[in-house]
């Protein structure tokens, strides 16, 4: 049974569910959420989804083959807060070529061209 390790009051907290025993997923994700309810919401659902085809989560990002954050582009300090997020997962893929790094949510939608071509910060963008 997995078991919900975030409080939603609680900003740029990895959603981590683990289960009884974690060596039984072959590839880790980390989520980070940031913005509304709804958002934190949504991660649990990629979380379930990404569960469901094998993944186990993970509360270190260093160790995860895929990082999302999701979040919302409301506040210019939000927006800043992802960037350099996203600055320091792409530093560890660096050294680990095969980690995805991926943003969902509204400033996902709104900077997709940035994130992807013009500051190559991300792989994914959903």
């Amino acid at each position: 049974m997995l078991e919900k390790v975030i409080e939603e009051n609680r900003q740029g907290e990895a959603y981590a569910p683990f289960a009884a025993d974690p060596n039984t997923y072959s590839k880790k994700f980390y989520i980070e959420s940031y913005g509304c309810q709804m958002n934190f919401s949504d991660s649990e659902i990629v979380a379930s989804i990404l569960h469901e085809e094998g993944f186990g989560a993970t509360g270190n990002y260093t160790e995860a083959d895929l990082v999302l954050i999701n979040t919302c582009s409301i506040r210019e300090k939000a927006e800043q807060t992802v960037r350099n997020r996203l600055k320091t997962f792409r530093q560890i893929k660096e050294d680990r070529p095969g980690m995805l790094i991926g943003v969902l949510g509204c400033m996902a939608e709104r900077l997709k061209a940035k994130f992807l071509e013009e500051e190559k910060l991300v792989d994914i963008v959903v």
